[in-house]
């Protein structure tokens, strides 16, 4: 599959990364109902609208987003946070197992550098082993033990990883 990766904040890629969203969680939950838009969209679009450091990284087949990561500065600090915190990941589940979401996160750390970042972190459930496997084979390192998710209560792991080098 030939990946053309772009960057983009366009209300067109907001809608396809939050319909990604809602039909990657209910796969990745077991969950036959997905999310509407209207449920998705707002978490999407509080990561882009929470500072102007705010990335939406978008991978695009044929013109077609099958998937994205939506970035924002990290804890406090505001606009001069070195910190970027990678809040959503999603592959559309029609191209899991395709290479799309290392396609992603490799581009991750080039694209934060640019922003002016120089760490990034990130969230796991422990339980999503694919996901797991990624980041660590990526460099992501484990920071701490995991801890329960404040609406799930499923154990989550936070992630490091020094994106300049």
């Amino acid at each position: 599959m030939a990946l053309q990766i772009t960057v983009t904040v366009s209300p067109e890629r907001v809608d396809a990364a939050a319909q990604i969203w809602a039909e990657t969680t209910a796969a990745r939950d077991g969950d036959e109902d997905v999310a509407p838009l209207e449920l998705a969209r707002p978490l999407i679009r509080a990561v882009l609208d929470g500072s102007p450091r705010s990335v939406l990284l978008v991978a695009d087949d044929g013109g077609l987003t099958i998937g994205f990561a939506a970035m924002e500065p990290w804890g406090p600090g505001g606009e001069d946070q070195v910190i970027a915190e990678v809040r959503y990941v999603g592959v559309s589940p029609r191209v899991w197992g395709e290479g799309v979401g290392r396609q992603l996160m490799v581009a991750v750390p080039d694209v934060l550098a640019k922003a002016g970042y120089e760490q990034a972190v990130l969230t796991v459930y422990t339980d999503n082993t694919r996901a797991v496997r990624l980041y660590e084979g990526l460099g992501w390192r484990v920071q701490g033990a995991p801890a329960p998710h404040p609406r799930s209560g499923k154990l989550e792991q936070l992630y490091v990883l020094d994106v300049v080098r």
